[in-house]
């Protein structure tokens, strides 16, 4: 069943996105309009794009855009529909141009004007649910992450924690930074959190305000690393009593 839309990187390991494939490849033979309901990330644009591929994208809250691009067109995407300012007047410019839509929502949806048009409506589940495609994603940003930034090096997944707040689009993120993590030198981290700092600064408690970018991570990673605080202070060249109160300090960021 593992399969990949190469388009749109829709993946279909798990039998919810296969599911949601086949009823997208099914709209792709009907002139019928359909609404695709999910959180952000999960693949509501990939799957709009498979079915009208040669169709503009535009977002409902652009409501001039949208009312534009409704009397030039004969079938069109619109996202986040349920951010348009009057559903009622799009619902009618829509059918007395007669264009072909295929929309998404962030939410389940429904009012009387949306149920009168979208003949078919479907949710795509959030990743945390579809597990079989967390993994094959992974490997798919970690191949577009060697094409972009050179290299062989794999991300390490031994401690790997899939971030999936965001679905696809925190997981991608992840991807990338941590392949970058892993050959960052020295200097590159340095401009990274000198640029972070560039514009933040300018006030005379700034030191002590920004010394928890240094201090938390060093924590983070000395508490991950070693048993006890005990062996952590040792390592520090702290004494037990100034690392209680370092950690106290920084306790929102461990």
């Amino acid at each position: 069943m593992e399969q990949v839309v190469v388009a749109t990187n829709f993946v279909t390991a798990s039998e919810a996105s296969y599911q949601a494939l086949k009823t997208a490849t099914l709209l792709k033979t009907l002139n019928v309009n359909a609404l695709i309901m999910g959180e952000a990330g999960v693949g509501k644009k990939c799957l709009a794009s498979f079915i009208l591929p040669d169709a503009s994208i535009v977002d409902a809250s652009h409501f001039d855009e949208l009312l534009v691009s409704l009397e030039s067109c004969s079938e069109l995407i619109i996202t986040n529909i349920e951010n348009s300012p009057n559903i009622k007047r799009l619902i009618q410019t829509i059918k007395e141009k007669q264009v072909r839509i295929i929309a998404t929502s962030k939410q389940t949806f429904s009012n009387e004007f949306i149920d009168d048009l979208f003949s078919v409506k479907f949710d795509i589940p959030s990743l945390a649910k579809r597990m079989e495609d967390v993994e094959l994603l992974i490997k798919l940003f970690e191949a577009e992450a060697v094409t972009l930034f050179g290299g062989e090096q794999k991300v390490d997944l031994a401690d790997f924690r899939a971030d999936l707040s965001q679905n696809a689009k925190s997981l991608k993120r992840q991807v990338m930074v941590s392949y970058l993590h892993q050959d960052m030198q020295d200097k590159e981290l340095m401009q990274i959190i000198e640029n972070y700092l560039h514009d933040k600064i300018g006030s005379q408690s700034d030191y002590r305000k920004y010394l928890y970018l240094y201090e938390a991570p060093l924590i983070r990673a000395g508490l991950d690393r070693f048993t006890s605080q005990l062996q952590l202070s040792d390592k520090l060249g702290l004494n037990r009593n100034t690392l209680r109160k370092k950690i106290a300090d920084n306790k929102q960021y461990l």
